[in-house]
């Protein structure tokens, strides 16, 4: 008997029992759709995540001042006020250095005319928006020009727009006034919206660091810097190059601790990926239980198939069909059911996928790879499970067979 005959036999089977057939298939169904909706989270949450650390920055690394220790005392990361804007110019002429961008922050009362809001103030570089990879919505960015002059110029986050200009009116070309120290707005950013820690990032204004130092804070010391390698497989030997560089620039002995540290972003990125791979491989592993769970009941009532079908099995025995033709025809059946149960399964999965993103606004990514490893799978499933009730009913004795009652 060739394939097609046999498939017809096995699907007539199952629609004969459509009842008993939907209920033996519901245990795939389930764990198909388990398996889909559990990797379409996983997927999406560290789509989300690469996505939210790629727009922190462009191959950045973020040099930020160490510990030092007074006394016996150590003052911990950040108390160590050692960098300089020569460190800066040093760092960008490291080989792989994209941009290097000086960071100042300060936390101020903005005025707007009749209008005032608190917001942070940051003293960057122009290569700061290339690093943050943050465009502009109007206007222009200060230039290098502006730096060398510290100039009383500014850029505003579309927060502190929306709170110092609630009217509508174009910003640019207006005055602010930071701590009492008029600035003339140049232009405003695009939208960002939260960080990854819930952070407001439109809620700054942008000025020179020159004019960060010299007319806001009073000092030469940077809060941080931001450095940009030229891609990212240059991050580490970026590392390690400002790393050296610093050490020496600082004349920091071998054995002694730096007075700086530098944080890849690309490490957190990888942490954070780990992390939600290991929590998508275990959602799926405990739904792929809903699969072996699902096999179990296809075994179960395909054997009681073969004791309700005994007298027939016997019949084609003893009108000449041959032993391997009764396996293949229960085995058949078997995987027709595993297989029509997967592809249901795969197709509420889909749905349930697109259902979760919608209503608990949860990024869910469905891989079609994904679905049709899962329908493959539980067509191995109803060929593993299958089996043995197909053996069984190719080993019954015709005359037993004819005889049962």
């Amino acid at each position: 008997m060739t394939f097609l005959p046999t498939l017809r036999i096995a699907v007539g089977a199952i629609a004969r029992n459509r009842a008993r057939s939907l209920l033996t298939m519901l245990g795939i169904i389930i764990g198909v759709a388990a398996v889909i909706v559990t990797v379409a989270i996983g997927s999406g949450a560290r789509a989300s995540v690469a996505n939210q650390i790629n727009g922190l920055g462009s191959n950045m690394l973020i040099l930020m001042p160490g510990s030092v220790n007074q006394s016996g005392v150590r003052t911990g990361n950040g108390g160590a006020s050692t960098l300089t804007a020569g460190d800066g110019l040093a760092i960008a002429q490291l080989p792989h250095v994209a941009a290097v961008s000086p960071t100042v922050s300060v936390r101020a009362q903005i005025v707007a005319g009749n209008n005032n809001w608190q917001t942070t103030v940051v003293g960057v570089a122009p290569s700061y928006t290339y690093i943050r990879n943050w465009a502009m919505a109007t206007g222009t960015f200060f230039s290098q020009s502006n730096i060398a002059s510290s100039a009383k110029v500014a850029v505003l986050g579309q927060t502190v727009v929306s709170n110092l200009f609630p009217n509508g009116s174009n910003p640019v070309g207006q005055t602010i006034f930071i701590r009492n120290v008029p600035f003339v707005v140049t232009g405003t950013l695009s939208a960002k919206g939260q960080s990854s820690v819930g952070q407001d990032q439109d809620d700054t204004i942008l000025i020179p660091y020159t004019s960060a130092l010299e007319r806001l804070v009073g000092g030469t010391m940077l809060a941080s810097m931001d450095v940009s390698a030229d891609s990212a497989a240059n991050i580490a030997p970026v590392q390690t190059e400002m790393t050296t560089l610093l050490e020496a620039r600082h004349h920091i002995a071998a054995g002694t601790p730096d007075d700086f540290q530098i944080r890849n972003l690309a490490d957190i990125a990888s942490a954070a990926s780990s992390t939600a791979a290991t929590m998508q491989l275990l959602l799926a592993g405990v739904a792929a239980v809903s699969l072996l769970v699902g096999g179990i009941g296809i075994m179960n009532i395909m054997l009681v198939s073969v004791t309700e079908r005994t007298r027939e099995i016997g019949l084609r025995v003893a009108v000449g069909a041959r032993r391997q033709a009764i396996l293949w025809q229960f085995l058949v059946e078997a995987v027709v059911l595993a297989t029509a149960g997967g592809a249901l399964g795969a197709a509420i999965g889909a749905i349930g996928s697109e259902a979760v993103a919608y209503f608990a606004n949860w990024s869910a990514s469905v891989d079609p790879l994904t679905v049709a490893l899962a329908v493959a799978f539980s067509a191995l499933v109803g060929v593993f499970f299958g089996y043995y009730p197909a053996a069984k009913a190719a080993q019954l004795d015709p005359i037993v067979a004819l005889r049962f009652e």
